[in-house]
């Protein structure tokens, strides 16, 4: 442990938090003096943000014209049940997880939905075969697997003329990886993720197709009323305009809004991929020579550019689990990496956050101090053994 030095150079933000995530460069709560504190949001001024939100959400993502945006509550985990709840039953179902979120979504359908889903899970590090995958059924799954680092690296298999519709969790993804929305019928996601916004707030997009099943389906469930997204059998269009569901934070649209703009002001989506795939090369070149580290994703071209997930494969490690939070421990008391454990589901390691408001800068500069955690960490087990 004396032989150890530690990096002379820190993060300048030490926030890789997979959600929520760090804030936009240069952020300030001072950017949200703009912000309609005290006011209605059904109010001419809180219907105008919402629907600014929206529309600056359809150019950054470019997402097509005729389909439709709305804010719905409960984060991303809201927008995914609000679909499941309202679309599913009038076809049959494959679900696809590859990690503990999907996993949960295959939870919901066949435990509390009850339907009987034709189901296909990939181990942590894999993505499941989308040649096997039936899309005359409907399909949900997440592009991104946020527990697992693992995405799906297009929508190529996905057939422009499937008779399902494709119910897809993007919320690690969307404004960090090119999503084909010719081939997404429902896509969903929260602002906390990529663009740092705050919780609690949820991103539902559907295509016409999405929209013609709302029209012409009843589920055989009675939906709450958060769910409920058609009045006599026609879809309610002020959702997707502003109008939301339940009282959504003007405080949280202000600062979603802020993000946007700032998307904006570094060149949209293609700006916003490129800080993120550049965040995620700092950490694949630096592992790229270590034996006693890799990436989770077993095939690079599903390793994502977002959470960044790491395992420890050093043979002298025998308890995993215990090694790896020691690590993110050691971080943290560092002040260099907040937040950085695998999550509780996930095999043990680290997993780095790497979206667009994260710097590529302060990912590189936390590398050294993994490496010099880890060899910490290896110095106390030989002193113990």
């Amino acid at each position: 442990m004396a032989d150890l030095i530690a990096p002379a150079q820190r993060p300048a933000n030490p926030r890789f938090s997979s959600g929520p995530c760090a804030k936009i460069p240069g952020f300030s709560v001072d950017m949200l003096a703009d912000a309609p504190f005290g006011r209605s949001h059904r109010a001419a001024i809180g219907k105008s943000k919402l629907k600014e939100a929206i529309d600056l959400t359809r150019e950054i993502l470019g997402v097509p014209a005729d389909y439709r945006i709305g804010i719905v509550p409960a984060s991303d985990t809201g927008a995914v049940e609000m679909a499941l709840w309202s679309l599913l039953g009038a076809r049959p179902v494959e679900m696809l997880a590859w990690e503990s979120f999907g996993e949960g979504w295959v939870t919901d359908v066949v435990k509390q939905l009850k339907l009987d889903a034709k189901v296909q899970i990939a181990p942590y590090g894999e993505i499941v075969d989308f040649a096997t995958v039936d899309f005359d059924r409907d399909v949900v799954f997440t592009w991104n697997g946020t527990t697992s680092g693992c995405r799906v690296p297009n929508g190529d298999a996905i057939p422009a003329t499937r008779a399902g519709l494709t119910i897809c969790d993007a919320t690690s993804a969307a404004f960090a990886m090119d999503l084909p929305w010719d081939k997404l019928d429902v896509t969903t996601f929260s602002w906390q993720k990529v663009l740092g916004g705050e919780g609690a707030h949820g991103v539902l997009i559907l295509s016409p197709r999405a929209v013609e099943r709302l029209e012409s389906y009843t589920p055989a469930w009675p939906l709450p009323k958060i769910f409920r997204l058609t009045s006599k059998g026609k879809l309610i269009e002020g959702i997707f305009v502003g109008e939301t569901i339940n009282t959504p934070s003007m405080l949280c649209v202000e600062d979603y809004l802020v993000a946007l703009k700032w998307a904006k002001s570094i060149g949209g989506l293609p700006g916003l991929i490129a800080r993120s795939e550049a965040n995620a090369k700092a950490i694949a070149d630096f592992i790229a020579d270590k034996p006693w580290i890799a990436n989770l994703a077993v095939d690079p071209a599903t390793a994502s550019c977002t959470s960044v997930c790491l395992k420890f494969t050093d043979p002298r490690i025998t308890d995993g689990a215990t090694f790896a939070k020691n690590v993110a421990k050691r971080l943290e008391k560092e002040g260099v990496a907040l937040d950085a454990g695998a999550y509780r589901d996930a095999p043990p390691g680290l997993r780095i956050w790497c979206g667009a408001t994260v710097e590529q800068t302060d990912v590189a500069a936390l590398m050294p101090w993994i490496e010099y955690a880890f060899n910490a960490e290896i110095a106390t087990l030989a002193q113990a053994a």
